[in-house]
């Protein structure tokens, strides 16, 4: 990993404040000073900031396929939650990162780095997520227009941001969204006089969902996937 990510994980800084933390010479790399922010450390490797030793807890990061029925939440009284899906050595401190309707299927991921679930969920980061979007009525030309310049929601006084669409079928479309309103999706294309049917989301930020995947199942995610949304 890099140093300047090490350094915010096991320091609680900023990527900034880490980048500024190396340039000074304020950290050693196993004796080693001379160093840049892209500088390749492990877990491992005898770090120190400021004379004061660091160690790192590796953080987890996983891709769960949400069935329909569940609900994104740590706990409920009433309902199945995502985490009853994972074996209970593993749920220990995990974050769901974003949510997903209880009727809606796909990609959702979860982990134990706050400041990763912040990056792919903050809105000043306009993450991407993909969803495949199954219709009541055949999709217009003028409500794809719309959807894509961004339309008004119910309930507020703001243009959504410009959407992305693929047309599949007649009743069917990809959308891509960069925000994360309430029930966004839903409202959308309520906004432009139609129906969702069905709802799964295929893809946030690069990463997709695993095509050998089932419903219910989880996947530990590779350092590259995580790294395609840090």
């Amino acid at each position: 990993m890099r140093l300047d990510y090490y350094l915010a994980h096991a320091a609680n800084l900023s990527r900034k404040e880490a980048k500024i933390a190396i340039a000074k010479g304020r950290v050693l790399v196993n004796g080693e000073s001379k160093l840049k922010a892209n500088s390749p450390v492990t877990d491992l490797c005898d770090v120190i900031l400021d004379k004061s030793p660091l160690s790192f807890q590796q953080n987890r990061y996983y891709m769960m396929y949400k069935p329909a029925g569940v609900v994104c939440a740590l706990q409920d009284d009433e309902h199945d939650v995502v985490l009853d899906l994972l074996p209970h050595e593993i749920q220990k401190e995990l974050k769901i990162v974003g949510r997903l309707d209880k009727d809606t299927t796909g990609l959702l991921l979860l982990t134990t780095d706050g400041q990763w679930l912040h990056k792919i969920t903050s809105p000043k980061h306009d993450c991407p997520k993909t969803y495949l979007v199954d219709l009541a009525d055949e999709i217009t030309k003028d409500a794809i227009e719309a959807l894509e310049k961004g339309v008004l929601l119910k309930g507020e006084i703001d243009l959504t941001k410009p959407a992305k669409v693929v047309s599949h079928t007649e009743k069917q479309i990809s959308l891509t969204i960069s925000e994360g309103k309430y029930h966004q999706v839903k409202r959308m294309l309520a906004a432009v006089g139609n129906k969702v049917e069905a709802l799964h989301r295929t893809q946030i930020g690069e990463v997709c969902l695993s095509q050998d995947m089932a419903l219910g199942e989880f996947t530990e995610l590779s350092p590259e996937q995580v790294a395609l949304l840090a």
